[in-house]
């Protein structure tokens, strides 16, 4: 597909096959978007990517410094047996440096990897201990009873990314402040250092948080105002801590800017562009002196963050979690305050129509600007990667076709009128596959929906492993490919006893949409006539005999839902729906306690028994 030097394509095939050309309105649109200026073609890239052991030349003489600060010279060709890593490339005649990135072919995959484990939003797995939200002391007991009690050898959650620090909580795990940090939400109060010298307010706090799991409907904003008033107590009752200090070292200048971004959301109100002019960028004087000012909040936005890297640490150490990384950030959150001129405001990510979005879909989300996100040598990428892959032993990525192509939706006008951008795929992949074997985690793509031909092909040479459900996959599990994760369903598709009993359809009538009775009419009946069983089966039955099924599949991950294992009928989003479905909201009927006992759960992992860790 041709696309012009900014990587605006000519048009695309849309979802019933009918070529849609890119209007002039619109290229115009996004090339304004992108700040373009008036010139012919993008700045240049101040990076270059190479794969180990594949020559390369270089227009010498050069001196390269490798990550160990090892430094070569060389006249005409990379050496074929450079290090993986991030290197800097500097010409010796006219002093030009550049980031040489070597990086592997594939992403880590171990041979002979046949595993199962659950797909689990957090928020919704709460214990009797939860201050009404699932938090990381839950997981750690989920993790620990998944991978001992029933051989598990993986944990698939939600983003845990992190939310702003203001009323109202952002429910939506995919809606994120910043990619790179975490929801303070999920904190276990106390289990934090120093929750013990601030006993008597945790403990009145506490049992404040345990009354609200009496409601299934979870409330981050009531949930938050108590655990932000126990956390300010130990914050302000603690010394220093030399763990602390060594990871806001580690963490450097990024840490600091999205605690500095916290610390100012909580003055000025969520959305930065409409922030006072001073501190509308984050390397602003303004911004540094109000950094000194507030030196304490700041810093305890970064204890924050270091505590939910400790107690994530811990549940990761019971099994191998696989973190999900979401397609984009909130357009007045931290990342893109921080990042804003390579995240353009003035666009946003979206779907063209199709037969399921007659108008398509805008997603509220800004894309990163290709060129300049080839200027910072690919920066802003490869910290959200490597932060996503933090205490993790697999990533899935949210609509991985946006490693090739994003659809853009300029500000003023409809996904009717929206275009696809390119990214520069080979080396996304690069890095991908870079971080991938470094952290030592598997890496899936969610391959769902309309897929340009090719991709599928190019993520499987990478050993990205495709996604495939019970729900659209024609053939049976056994006839899945190897290189995938199986799973029955996502958290924005029906559940099993959802779809089995009618009950997905009728909620989703009663949120005043309107239903695809037929589709889902025939997804029953696939699922009847695949299973075997009768059309009056008990949906304990088709939820066993759907997972026995489903562990035929060669693929190298299946996972089961939490709320299937305990025959859920609400599925978690109902997408297309704002207020009219307590989407990412809705906690699992039983606590964890109950869960560890349910016979569904063991029958799920009785059905997957051959899939060792």
């Amino acid at each position: 597909m041709t696309t012009d030097a900014w990587g605006i394509t000519e048009g695309f095939h849309d979802a019933r096959g009918v070529w849609q050309s890119t209007r002039d309105e619109t290229r115009a649109a996004i090339r304004q978007a992108m700040g373009d200026a008036g010139a012919a073609t993008p700045s240049t890239p101040s990076v270059r990517v190479v794969r180990h052991g594949d020559p390369a030349s270089v227009d010498g003489p050069v001196e390269l410094t490798l990550e160990d600060g090892a430094v070569l010279r060389m006249t005409d060709r990379l050496p074929p047996d450079l290090p993986f890593g991030y290197h800097r490339l500097r010409r010796l005649d006219d002093e030009r440096e550049i980031r040489l990135i070597v990086a592997p072919h594939r992403c880590h995959l171990p041979g002979g990897l046949r595993i199962w484990g659950w797909a689990a939003q957090l928020y919704a797995a709460r214990s009797a201990e939860s201050w009404g939200i699932g938090d990381l002391a839950d997981l750690r007991r989920l993790a620990r009873w998944s991978a001992s009690a029933l051989g598990a050898g993986i944990l698939l959650i939600n983003p845990l990314s992190a939310a702003t620090p203001v009323m109202p909580q952002q429910a939506s795990p995919y809606s994120a402040s910043s990619r790179r940090f975490r929801n303070p939400l999920y904190l276990r109060v106390e289990e934090v250092p120093g929750a013990a010298a601030a006993r008597t307010d945790v403990e009145r706090l506490a049992a404040a948080g345990r009354a609200l799991n009496e409601a299934r409907r979870i409330d981050r904003d009531a949930i938050w105002t108590l655990k932000a008033e126990a956390l300010e107590k130990i914050w302000a009752a603690i010394g220093s801590d030399a763990s602390f200090d060594r990871y806001r070292r580690e963490q450097g200048v990024a840490l600091h800017e999205f605690a500095t971004f916290c610390a100012l959301a909580e003055q000025h109100a969520t959305d930065w562009p409409r922030w006072p002019a001073e501190y509308r960028r984050p390397e602003s004087a303004a911004v540094a002196r109000f950094a000194g000012e507030r030196a304490d909040r700041v810093a305890f936005h970064e204890w924050l963050q270091w505590l939910l890297d400790e107690q994530l640490a811990r549940a990761a150490a019971e099994i191998s979690l696989m973190q999900d990384l979401p397609i984009g950030v909130e357009p007045g959150g931290a990342d893109a305050w921080s990042w804003q001129d390579v995240l353009t405001t003035n666009a946003s990510v979206g779907a063209p129509p199709d037969g399921y979005n007659a108008g398509g879909q805008d997603w509220g989300l800004p894309p990163f600007i290709p060129h300049q996100l080839a200027a910072l040598a690919y920066e802003p990428f490869i910290q959200t990667i490597r932060a996503a892959l933090r205490h993790a032993g697999g990533l899935r990525i949210d609509h991985v076709m946006g490693l090739f192509r994003l659809f853009w939706v300029p500000k003023g006008l409809t996904p009717r009128e929206g275009a696809y951008v390119r990214y520069p795929a080979d080396d996304l992949l690069a890095i991908l596959a870079l971080e991938s074997q470094r952290a030592r985690a598997l890496i899936v793509g969610e391959d769902l929906g309309t897929v340009e031909a090719g991709v599928r092909e190019r993520l499987a040479e990478h050993a990205v492993l495709s996604y495939r459900l019970v729900w659209f996959e024609p053939e049976p599990p056994a006839l899945y490919p190897e290189l995938a994760l199986a799973a029955v369903t996502t958290h924005d598709l029906p559940t099993i006893a959802g779809l089995w009993t009618g009950a997905d359809v009728e909620a989703q009538a009663a949120t005043g949409r309107e239903p695809n009775r037929a589709g889902f009419g025939e997804m029953r009946a696939r699922l009847r006539a695949v299973t075997g069983v009768r059309d009056d089966a008990p949906v304990a039955e088709v939820i066993e005999r759907t997972h026995e099924l489903l562990a035929e599949a060669p693929s190298v991950v299946v996972t089961a839902t939490l709320d299937d294992a305990l025959a859920v009928e609400e599925r978690p989003n109902m997408p297309g729906t704002v207020s009219e479905w307590p989407n990412w909201s809705i906690a699992l009927p039983v606590p964890l306690e109950e869960l560890e006992q349910a016979p569904l759960a063991r029958s799920i992992a009785r059905a997957f028994a051959g899939r060792h860790a």
